[in-house]
Formats: structure tokens, C-alpha cells, sequence
């Protein structure tokens, strides 16, 4: 009996893997071609997504996945499937760092060469990719009636027609704030909340608060103050609830401010300018077998593309990291920021511990069942969206990098709060990977989805915008989807294309309500 040829049915990551990922599912007796080497018989049924072994690997012995281990083999034969049952999680702690580690800049592509776009450049010299009024509550006490002033507003008064320059009126409801006794980190929530109504792709803000909780307007206006105001003098309104007689004269005199504000905000216009101005987040949600291996390196070349042109890209879920932060830490520009890159997984080891939570047993059982099975498998195919070029520096959640280049936001494993950091960081435009299918937007920023598998990307073609799914189909190389990727960053960074997200409306906003505070 010939044996179905090897590459066609499983991917092999690194030539020193012991291990392969089925690419559509194989069945007991199935028999793969390797080169050189006898046919291989798989012992059991394999879902898609999951492992098969190359070769017998002994008890006691690394499974490799990426190059890297991914576990410590029980006793696993050749062509058996890799399962939480032969597979330990354990894997070797490696936290070796050179003194005098240094890794050299990218080089980066003539400015005359970099693809542009038309944005939104903003009087603080910064560029948007959209032009929103933003309604910001300063705390959950206020987030009724700011959901209430942009949808009323949206129906009532803006007109794409008579404002063309204007992308909507959006608010951030959201379930922080007041006296703070769920113990979220006040800064934090004032921070995300300053930074957003602070954001180039923001032209206009109405704040509101109801006037007697902790995260009032004094406290917002006061932080703003520290820090020198909004960047710009973009129209702003402050609304109190109490002050103006309740919820339905609050909205009124909401809906007042936002009529006078949209014709300034249509002054501005689309102007031609370099991709170096983009900020790129990057993000994986619903991940399976396949992201490490299709969407998420085809992220990474789109990522390394905008870093050549000397553009910015920050990469944050940090529990992602675990297993994985060396590989992040000897990427580093030096050794100080390698040792920064293990602090901030450290820290958050420890804050979850806090709870009684193990960052190793982050996958959901979404992950688990799509072939995840751990969390350093998972992080492995997760960090690989960020590119290949080095890592600049790292930051807190919601505060923007120092420069341009690849940089690590602080920040949690979950997309309603981890987008948002993004954002609040300075994040123009985002890029989501999933493979089982994530529907998530964002206020005031573009999210593009990019689906690691063909089948979920047809199924949800209303809510994906693209799919890396070719790659496992041997259709597509990694380099062909990363370069569609970076053209569709462009055209939607220019206007000319919505994202998904956005066509369906999905404006979701959550603060994380912890934060290193000390990054």
C-alpha cells in the first residue's frame, strides 16, 4: 500500500520537530510518505489541528513543536496521535539572557518606497484612520445615557452624506468606575478613558458623568491636566447628569452638543501620507490548531512589513507569552528590555495567582478541543503574529510605546479588554486572528479578521474579512496571505474599505481593571 503523500495531509513546522499537524483529520491505518524513512502508519484517529508523531519519542523526552518543546513525552510511539494523555504539559524553564545581548534594527525601506494612505493628520502631527465623536461616561453610572446620545445621534442627526468626512457617533459604555470597590485600578480606568477621547482617530469628544461617583469629570479633567490636555484642541463637551436635571436633559443636551460638533469635525479631511504612521495592533482570539501555522505568521510578514517601514506594532495578551517569553526576550533590542520582557510575564504570573489562577492553564476548552492543548503550544503560534523583527521596548496597558518599532503591551488574554489596552495605546487599526471564529470590533479603531482555516472562514464570511486557510490547503504561501494582509491594512486604513467589525456595527469596549503600574 503507497502512503498519502506527507506534506499534503500534516505541516511540519521546524525541520527538528518530532511532531506534525494533521491538516484535515486521518484515520487509524492511515499511512503518510517520509522522506527517507519507512511509510508511517498513524495509530489512531487525528482531528485536524492536532499532533501525530514523527518518530517514537521515549519517556522523559522533549516533544517539539516550532523548534521549541511543547511537552514532556510520557512514551509516545511513532504515528500516534499527541494527547493530554501521553503528553505532559512540563517543559524546561529557559530564562538564559546574555549580558550584553544586542540585536540590530531593522533595515528599513526607502520612504520613497513605503505604500501610503489617505488619514486623518491630526494638528498634534499624529494620523487617524477614522474621524469618530466619541461620547465617553467616566464611569458605569453614566454609560446608559452615553449609549443613548450615539445611538439616538447616529438615527437622528449624522448623515455620511451631509458629514462625508465623519465615520459616526460612537460611545464607550462600560461597567468600571463610581466608588471603584470591585478594586480596578482607578488610573488605569482614567488612563484607557483619556487616552481614548485623546486618539487620532477620535475628532470630537462629549464626556459625561452622573456627578457623584469616585471617577467623576474633575478627576478626568484633572488628568488631562497633568498631562497637558487633549493633544490637540479637538470640540469638547463635559455633560453631568445630576447637574442637568437627570437622564432625559442629560441626553438632550448630549444630542445639542453633538449637532454643533459635526460640522467641525467634517473640516477635516483625508490626506496622502506613509504607512510609517500607522499603529498596528495585533490579536489572536478563538485561536485553534492551525493559527500558529497560517494566520498568525501571515500577520507577522504584514507586521514585519510595517515595521520596515518604519511603522509601529504592539503585540499584548500577555498569559500568550508563557512558554514562549524567551524566545520574545532574546529578540530584544538589548538585555535590559529582554529582562523587561520576563518582569512583565512575571508579573502576571503573580497577579494571577492572586486569584488562584495558573497562567499554564489559559487555553479554553475551545482551544483544547481545536488542538491547542497547552499554553506554550498556544503562545508559540500566538507571538508569531508579531513578525520577526526585534522587540523595541515594553509598556503598560492602554499607555502608548516610546517610538516606533515592535513593542509589548502589558495586558490580559481577553479580547473585550485586551483590544480596548490596544487602542487606548494608540492602536490606528487592528488585526484579530481566529480559527474557530470571533466576531469582535472596536469603538473607534478598525478590526480586520483574519480566519487561520478556510471552512470557518466561508461559514462566517459576514463577520471575517480574510483567511489564511489557503496555507493549509497548500493553495497559498505564508509570504502570498501576509502580503494580502498588508494591502487590506492599507485599504482600510484609508477608508476606501470597511472592516467586517464594522459593517456589523461591533463597537465592543471593556477596561482592564488591572494593570503593572509599574512598567
Amino acid at each position: 500500500m503507497t502512503g498519502l503523500p506527507l506534506a499534503e495531509h500534516v505541516v511540519v513546522v521546524h525541520p527538528t520537530d518530532n511532531v506534525a499537524v494533521v491538516k484535515f483529520g486521518l484515520g487509524a491505518g492511515d499511512q503518510l510518505q517520509v522522506p527517507d524513512e519507512p511509510d508511517l502508519t498513524v495509530t489512531a484517529d487525528v482531528d485536524a489541528g492536532h499532533r501525530v508523531a514523527l518518530r517514537d519519542i521515549p519517556e522523559g523526552e522533549s516533544v517539539l513543536q516550532y523548534g521549541q518543546p511543547i511537552g514532556t513525552s510520557r512514551g509516545i510511539g511513532r504515528g500516534a496521535p499527541i494527547t493530554i494523555d501521553n503528553m505532559d504539559n512540563a517543559v524546561p524553564l529557559v530564562r538564559d539572557l546574555p549580558p550584553d545581548l544586542h540585536n540590530e534594527a531593522p533595515d528599513h525601506i526607502p520612504e520613497s518606497e513605503r505604500a501610503t494612505f489617505p488619514g486623518f493628520r491630526r494638528p498634534d502631527g499624529r494620523v487617524g484612520t477614522r474621524n469618530f465623536l466619541l461620547i465617553v461616561p467616566t464611569s458605569m453610572c453614566a454609560s446608559h445615557e452615553a449609549t443613548q446620545i450615539s445611538i439616538i445621534a447616529e438615527y437622528t442627526l449624522f448623515d455620511r452624506e451631509r458629514f462625508p468626512n465623519v465615520d459616526g457617533v460612537v460611545a464607550i459604555p462600560h461597567n468600571k468606575g463610581c466608588g471603584c470597590s470591585d478594586g480596578s485600578n482607578i488610573t488605569v480606568l482614567l488612563r484607557t478613558l483619556a487616552n481614548y477621547a485623546d486618539h487620532p482617530n477620535v475628532g470630537g469628544v462629549v464626556f459625561l458623568d452622573l456627578g457623584c461617583e469616585k471617577t467623576n469629570m474633575s478627576l478626568v479633567e484633572s488628568m488631562l491636566k497633568e498631562r497637558g490636555g487633549l493633544a490637540w484642541d479637538k470640540p469638547t463637551a463635559w455633560i453631568g447628569i445630576q447637574e442637568s436635571g437627570g437622564t432625559e436633559a442629560a441626553i438632550r443636551a448630549g444630542l445639542q452638543r453633538v449637532e454643533e460638533m459635526l460640522p467641525e469635525l467634517d473640516r477635516a479631511q483625508r490626506e496622502d501620507v506613509s504607512v510609517a504612521e500607522l499603529v498596528l495592533g495585533v490579536e489572536c482570539g478563538g485561536s485553534d490548531g492551525f493559527s500558529g501555522l497560517s494566520a498568525n505568521p501571515a500577520l507577522g510578514r504584514a507586521a514585519d512589513e510595517l515595521i520596515l517601514s518604519k511603522g509601529t506594532v504592539l503585540l499584548t495578551e500577555v498569559p500568550e507569552f508563557c512558554g514562549a517569553e524567551h524566545v520574545l526576550a532574546h529578540r530584544a533590542r538589548d538585555s535590559s528590555v529582554g529582562r523587561a520582557v520576563y518582569e512583565m510575564v512575571d508579573w502576571y504570573k503573580a497577579h494571577a495567582a492572586k486569584f488562584g489562577a495558573v497562567l499554564g492553564e489559559n487555553p479554553s476548552p475551545g482551544n483544547v478541543a481545536g488542538g491547542l492543548l497547552n499554553i506554550t503550544i498556544k503562545s508559540l503560534g500566538a507571538i508569531a503574529k508579531a513578525g520577526t523583527t526585534r522587540v523595541e521596548g515594553v509598556t503598560d496597558y492602554g499607555a502608548p510605546p516610546d517610538g516606533n518599532g515592535l513593542h509589548l503591551m502589558q495586558g490580559p488574554g481577553y479580547d473585550q479588554e485586551s483590544v480596548p489596552g490596544l487602542v487606548a495605546a494608540g492602536a490606528t487599526i487592528v488585526v484579530f486572528t481566529t480559527g474557530r471564529g470571533t466576531t469582535i470590533g472596536n469603538a473607534i479603531t478598525p478590526v480586520i479578521k483574519l480566519a487561520s482555516n478556510t471552512r470557518v472562514f466561508e461559514k462566517m464570511s459576514r463577520d471575517i474579512d480574510l483567511s489564511a486557510g489557503g496555507i493549509i490547503d497548500g493553495t497559498h504561501s505564508i509570504d502570498e496571505i501576509g502580503a494580502e494582509v498588508f494591502e487590506r491594512i492599507v485599504q482600510v486604513a484609508g477608508g476606501g474599505v470597511l472592516a467586517r467589525a464594522e459593517e456589523q456595527k461591533h463597537r465592543e469596549f471593556q477596561v482592564w481593571g488591572e494593570s503593572a503600574v509599574s512598567l
